[in-house]
Parts: structure tokens; sequence; C-alpha cells
């Protein structure tokens, strides 16, 4: 099972996701995304994430990538866990904007 929700405040917008982002759920982070996809900064807040296949992981590059191409500033939340593992094996985490609190990512620390 997953949860995903938009909040939209002055300081960032912020796509919270748990459960399992998979393929089956790409459709409800997509459009989540886009929702919250303004020029203003932009986070992923995976803390609650269990699990994420490589249809999940493709979706946020992508996202990052557009977003830094318009130089809109975008930020993932991967506090240390198993939600973080699969970026750590994939190297991901040293090429994407991560932070491992929802505080830091909104610029609070």
């Amino acid at each position: 099972m997953h949860r995903i929700t938009v909040e939209n405040s002055p300081r960032a917008n912020v796509v919270t996701a748990s459960g399992e982002l998979d393929a089956h759920v790409a459709l409800d982070l997509a459009a989540a995304l886009a929702e919250a996809d303004t020029d203003g900064r932009l986070i992923a807040n995976l803390t609650a994430a269990s699990f994420m296949d490589s249809t999940a992981l493709a979706l946020l590059v992508r996202t990052v990538r557009e977003r830094e191409e318009r130089g809109a500033e975008t930020r993932i939340v991967l506090p240390r866990g198993t939600g973080r593992r699969i970026f750590e094996i994939t190297t991901l985490d040293r090429v994407l904007p991560v932070s491992p609190s929802l505080a830091e990512a909104m610029g609070q620390d």
C-alpha cells in the first residue's frame, strides 16, 4: 500500500510518498510531482518509502533533471534506512540533491 500527498507552501512544495513505490503507483507519483512542480523549491519526501523500483527512480531522476534545466531547486529527503538503500546501490545518492531530513531540505538546518 502507498500514500502520496502534496503540500504547497511559500517555502516549498512537498510531495510526501510512503509505502512501496513501483510501476503500479508511478502514475500517482508522476501526477503529484507535476502538481507540485513550479519554479519554486520542490521536495520529494521519501522518509516513509519502504521500497522503490526502477520506474519510480527514473521518474525522480527525470523530474530533478528537467527542473535543473529550468533552474528550479529540487531536494529528495532520504534518511538512513531501507528507503535510502536503493539510492546507495545505484549511487544516485551521490548525483541527486539528497537531504537526510525535511528540515534540512526546507533550508531550516
